[in-house]
């Protein structure tokens, strides 16, 4: 009789040893990620030893270098120190979190607001606790990671987690439909606002429409579009004149307010819900003093300066314009994001190692978070750009785009 043959059990870091895609870039000189700041000043930092125009950072409204917000920042780490040392439930609650959350409902138009750690924690804080096993979550298939996070911990404890095709409202209404013909349990559309990678504005307007006809509630996050897009930066919702109409607003404080961390409102009840029953909340320490000073004061400069986000349109759209009549193929739009579609991954890595050498960072996105073969530029610009600075990104695209065949 012949032995079986013993089977190896395979390692868990095998995957990690066969990953070289980074490891090849590195090779060729042209791998954008991962590289140090030594020195910030909004549209300026050093990198490497050198000025580089940031056309690159989600820093919209340019606030993480304004004198005051980095005052307001040193004063609460002087008067609370570095840490609250604790969750918001327990120990972790000072007075800087619950000033915030009384300012950003005000600013809002909304009954309260509830603040999280970051940003990428807040969907999940969010989502999570409010389903339950027969209610259906509803997705834009575009949705950013920290909605996806969100909507797979929701499915793990039983909730239907139905996707549609990106901002089609015809499939929304017939998954809607088909949700409704099945279930009277609860049903949420969750949706960015502005979706993070194109910059595109989601159809809320319609969205809100197909929720109240099918009896459902509508989360937005508006990572993307607070401080760009609406009233005074009030985000989708307002773009949209929905202020009243959306049931639940979630944001970051990583993109317009200078600073980490994240907030929801929404009605009072539901904000008090999700302070009793949301583990991201419950079982995480609080936001730091620093990180709440500096997002509380980033919001004072967007009230009192209410025209700092049609700057930013502005600059955005003078690039966008520039760039599209070089000849690079820029997709449309109205927000703080320009995308510009190379295609090739290895030609989008040269292209962003000639525009790092003259002194321009942009950000270089391919699959997964494109689809495979549509490789782009993600250029994101600030209020706090000069024309000067956008006139250097232009010129610089031009003569890349010229040496490498792209236009």
């Amino acid at each position: 009789m012949v032995a079986a043959e013993r089977v190896h059990p395979k390692s868990l870091f095998d995957k990690c040893f066969k990953f070289t895609r980074a490891d090849e870039i590195k090779s060729k000189g042209i791998y954008p990620y991962f590289r140090p700041l030594e020195e910030s000043e909004g549209p300026v930092v050093r990198m490497e030893g050198k000025q580089i125009i940031m056309a690159g950072s989600n820093n919209y409204l340019g606030l993480t270098a304004h004198p005051y917000v980095k005052e307001k920042a040193l004063n609460a780490i002087k008067k609370y120190g570095t840490s609250c040392s604790g969750s918001r439930y327990l120990t972790g609650t000072i007075d800087l979190h619950i000033e915030l959350e009384n300012k950003l409902a005000k600013f809002m138009g909304r009954e309260a607001a509830l603040l999280f750690s970051t940003g990428f924690q807040t969907g999940q804080g969010v989502i999570q606790p409010l389903m339950r096993r027969h209610d259906t979550l509803v997705s834009d298939k575009e949705n950013h990671a920290s909605i996806v996070a969100g909507n797979l911990l929701s499915k793990s404890a039983g909730t239907n987690v139905v996707r549609f095709k990106h901002s089609d409202m015809n499939d929304l209404e017939t998954r809607l439909k088909q949700i409704r013909n099945k279930s009277e349990h609860g049903v949420l559309i969750v949706i960015d606002g502005v979706f993070s990678t194109f910059g595109d504005i989601a159809p809320l307007d319609k969205i809100s429409q197909l929720a109240k006809k099918f009896n459902a509630q509508v989360l937005v996050d508006d990572a993307h579009a607070f401080g760009v897009i609406g009233a005074n930066g009030k985000g989708s919702a307002a773009y949209f004149g929905l202020e009243n109409e959306i049931d639940l607003s979630l944001c970051t404080f990583s993109k317009t307010l200078a600073s980490i961390g994240g907030f929801v409102v929404g009605d009072e009840r539901v904000i008090n819900y999700l302070k009793h029953h949301s583990p991201a909340l419950i079982f995480s320490a609080s936001p730091s003093p620093a990180s709440v000073a500096s997002a509380s004061a980033a919001l004072d400069v967007l009230i009192e300066q209410p025209e700092l986000p049609n700057k930013l349109r502005k600059n955005a759209q003078y690039v966008r314009s520039g760039l599209s009549d070089l000849g690079f193929n820029v997709m449309s739009g109205e927000t703080a994001i320009v995308p510009v579609l190379i295609g090739d991954d290895d030609k989008a890595f040269m292209l962003w190692k000639q525009l790092f050498e003259d002194g321009i960072f942009v950000n270089v996105f391919i699959s997964p978070a494109t689809p495979p073969g549509k490789a782009m530029m993600r250029n994101s610009f600030m209020a706090t750009h000069t024309t000067d600075h956008l006139d250097k990104v232009i010129d610089s695209y031009s003569k890349a785009g010229k040496k490498l065949g792209l236009i």
